[in-house]
């Protein structure tokens, strides 16, 4: 039998699964570890996504530093498909990796290019870490540009190398990659796991990082993790985390967040319109006429509710966050009003600049 929320309850469940409650997460890897992934994306209109998104749960403690130190140093995090993830995910993903590629036209890619993927893999053994820019390019049959990669097939083949298993992200240089063979990077004591329970297991783990999703969500796939649940006013067959619905009770309040555009709460967009009422539009690739809210303007979430986006941008030039506009999506009271003015402040504090053009 389903438990029964109501959409409040609902709401709250999901708030504190991405850890936006008023209850903040100690340091890097805690947030890792609940949200299973932290998106690296290079835009910066205040500062990069992974940055973003830590300082979004963790607040003024968190410096950039410290993502770099728990992957670089502490390997307490490993770099797979654009995000750095908690290493306690890596052994649930290895069998599928193994697996991997699924399409015809990868594998014979990749079957063709035997003598090119072994030079990688020796070019590496023999001198790694290194970036792809030092690896020579000795494929056989190369791949069309397809936009994002050009003629040179070397990161092509370290991006089909990496979803594999044999190599992996050694550290970043800037926005660069450092790569290096798999085995010098993971840590040699994984467990191992067959293919089904790893699956579970990784369904799990979505679950605990979602709180609340759809059954056969394709933006957060958890099968038949968790336990079913009917929410009031939704038809939808959703699965909740039983442990999230054990501690429901414990809640200790919400607070302001600034959410990247490329947060992992804005994912599920169905989800998003039905449960909390916000119908979100990145506007990044709209021209610019076509704009109402800005470039790049980040939710602003109250509590529960996702009450306005925040149109701001760093000033680099002039040392300032410059807030162009707080769009209210509601009217906001007085009390609200002042909290998204103080998180501004906080935001600003943070970069290291002052706050221009508030409004």
């Amino acid at each position: 039998m389903a438990h029964e929320l109501s959409n409040d309850q609902a709401r709250r469940i999901i708030v504190r699964a991405q850890l936006l409650d008023a209850d903040r997460p100690g340091d890097v890897v805690e947030v890792a570890e609940q949200l299973g992934y932290l998106k690296i994306d290079p835009t910066a209109v205040i500062a990069p996504c992974e940055h973003t998104v830590l300082w979004s749960r963790i607040g003024w403690s968190y410096e950039p530093g410290q993502l770099q130190k728990a992957f670089e140093l502490d390997r307490q995090l490993f770099e797979l498909d654009g995000a750095f993830r908690p290493m306690s995910l890596l052994p649930l993903m290895l069998p599928a990796m193994r697996r991997w590629p699924q399409r015809e036209s990868t594998r014979q890619w990749m079957d063709a290019n035997a003598r090119f993927r072994a030079d990688v893999l020796a070019r590496l053994r023999a001198e790694g870490p290194l970036r792809a820019s030092e690896i020579p390019d000795t494929a056989q049959v190369a791949r069309a540009p397809d936009g994002w990669s050009g003629s040179n097939q070397v990161p092509i083949m370290l991006d089909f190398l990496v979803r594999q298993g044999e190599v992996a992200v050694a550290r970043r240089e800037g926005r660069q990659r450092v790569w290096e063979l798999a085995e010098r990077v993971y840590p040699r004591d994984l467990p191992e796991y067959g293919d089904d329970e790893a699956a579970l297991l990784l369904e799990e783990r979505r679950l605990q990082a979602a709180g609340i999703a759809k059954q056969k969500s394709p933006w957060t796939p958890v099968g038949e993790a968790g336990e079913p649940v009917a929410i009031e006013g939704s038809r939808r067959k959703y699965r909740v985390d039983p442990r999230a619905l054990a501690a429901l009770d414990d809640d200790t309040g919400g607070r302001v967040a600034f959410l990247n555009p490329y947060d992992g709460m804005l994912f599920d967009r169905p989800r998003l319109k039905e449960l909390f009422g916000f119908e979100y539009v990145l506007e990044q690739f709209k021209p610019k006429p076509q704009r109402k809210y800005g470039y790049f303007a980040h939710p602003i979430l109250i509590d529960d509710r996702f009450v306005g986006l925040l149109d701001a941008e760093l000033d680099r030039e002039r040392e300032a966050l410059r807030v162009n506009a707080v769009h209210e999506l509601e009217p906001l009271e007085s009390e609200e009003h002042e909290m998204v003015r103080a998180e501004i402040a906080d935001l600003a504090e943070w970069l290291g600049v002052g706050v221009a053009g508030e409004r």
